[in-house]
């Protein structure tokens, strides 16, 4: 068995391609389109790198087959933010063999020490703004969509070399249908509207797309600074993301609110397109997109990813009158069921607010250090 850092294209195609010989095509994973993910790694394409720096490696066996994978991530704005020197493995995927995890999680533990970084947690994908964490309940259901899904063992590998979990991850799921959850919500919604007259709810409008962005980006770096893990976006790197999910937004599934013109909390809902992906095996083009554009209008299903609150704006209630805007629209549109994630474990407000929409608890993440 040996260790190679990657820095060959043929290398790189091996090293995304990887998961496909972990997988079982009729199993619950949905494979990324090979596009988004070469996008993603490209320093020219991805502005994550202008302040960023990684190093993959892969695993290969004596007949010179990979075996194994993973990223070592260096984030300088995280630390630069947190003030604390630490560093990530990402993009993990390994055969069920413990040596062969241990020699990936040892070569990044190696080479974050050649950059003076000695703390090492994941896995992010490559940082808590994207997908992260190791499913460890739910192994019989597709993830949603940018959420990760991985085999059981993967949690043994990562114990069996002595990381050990920091983090806890929920995902809630949810009907959604007009029962009493909509008459409970429009009472809390009244007496918020009549304590704040000044409070605007709306929907994103295209027309206005790039000024809804600045608010976007605004109440996201504002709401949640405080949170575990989190990193702000600059203003590149929002957009960049935008700019791939743009196709993927419903408008109406995007709620602002604002307090005498000021942003102060939103709520992002978006088509499960995992269940468009399942069917392209990867592959848009060239009869992908065929399918894409079938499959897109049987989605029923939606994530909810982003609801938040600038902090001077908390416990007022906020919460309940973007969540009816959203229950509403979704309604209109057709929905079915609804998957609130990532929340953190000691997040307890927004339990409650999931459990108040009769969400169950459904899938769990882990976040591992050494």
């Amino acid at each position: 068995m040996r260790i190679v850092k990657v820095d060959t294209k043929k290398q790189f195609k091996e090293f995304i391609r990887f998961p496909y010989k972990i997988y079982s095509k009729s199993g619950p994973w949905v494979p990324h389109l090979l596009s988004d993910i070469t996008e993603m790694f490209s320093k020219d394409r991805n502005p994550f790198w202008l302040h960023a720096k990684k190093q993959l490696f892969l695993a290969y066996d004596s007949k010179d087959c990979v075996i194994g994978r993973i990223a070592a991530i260096v984030d300088h704005n995280y630390i630069a933010f947190h003030g604390f020197k630490c560093g990530f493995f990402g993009f993990f995927e390994c055969f069920d063999n413990t040596e062969t995890a241990n020699l990936l999680f040892l070569s990044v533990e190696n080479w974050l020490k050649e950059q003076n970084i000695y703390k090492m947690i994941g896995p992010v994908n490559p940082s808590t703004n994207y997908e992260c964490g190791f499913l460890s309940h739910g192994f019989e259901m597709a993830p949603s969509l940018m959420m990760p899904y991985n085999p059981r063992y993967y949690l043994y590998l990562a114990e069996q070399y002595g990381l050990i979990k920091v983090k806890e991850l929920y995902a809630y799921n949810m009907d959604i249908v007009a029962d009493e959850r909509a008459s409970k919500l429009e009472k809390i919604v009244t007496m918020v509207r009549k304590k704040l007259p000044m409070l605007e709810v709306k929907s994103m409008k295209k027309s206005s797309f790039e000024k809804d962005l600045e608010s976007v980006i605004y109440i996201y770096n504002s709401a949640w600074e405080k949170n575990w893990g989190f990193v702000p976006l600059n203003k590149e790197e929002f957009k960049a993301i935008v700019k791939k999910m743009k196709m993927l937004i419903d408008p109406k599934l995007v709620i602002i609110a604002s307090f005498r013109g000021l942003p102060i909390g939103m709520l992002i809902s978006l088509p499960d397109y995992n269940q468009v992906l399942q069917k392209l095996n990867g592959k848009l083009f060239p009869f992908g997109i065929i399918k894409f554009l079938y499959y897109r209008k049987k989605i029923d299903n939606l994530r909810l990813m982003i609801m938040g609150v600038v902090k001077e704006y908390r416990h007022k209630g906020i919460e309940a009158v973007m969540c009816e805007e959203g229950l509403k629209n979704a309604l209109k549109v057709g929905y079915k069921h609804c998957e609130l994630s990532w929340v953190l474990d000691d997040n307890i407000m927004t339990q409650r607010t999931a459990e108040m929409m009769k969400g169950k608890l459904y899938k769990k993440y882990m976040i591992y250090s050494n």
